[in-house]
């Protein structure tokens, strides 16, 4: 599965925040320094859908907030991920 993220890192809370121009968008803690924010997010999208995080990858978007993530046999889908556009 394919996830493309809208990212909000040093967040007050992680959240799963529904679509921001067609992208899912991803509020997170941890700060935007020497990639721990990615490195959390990839823990955090591998929590909600129920998978380990080695399969979540991380496919485009390194150092940007626009990212896209390659998840793995997800287990389980969080109702924000479901929405759908008309």
């Amino acid at each position: 599965m394919v996830l493309h993220c809208h990212v909000q890192p040093k967040a007050s809370r992680n959240a799963l925040a529904g679509l921001y121009g067609g992208r899912l968008k991803v509020h997170i803690t941890a700060p935007p320094i020497d990639g721990k924010a990615n490195k959390y997010l990839r823990k955090y999208i591998a929590k909600e859908f129920g998978v380990a995080k080695t399969r979540v990858t991380l496919v485009r978007g390194e150092s940007s907030r626009q990212k896209t993530l390659a998840i793995t046999r997800p287990e389980k889908f969080p109702p924000a991920a479901q929405i759908t556009q008309p």
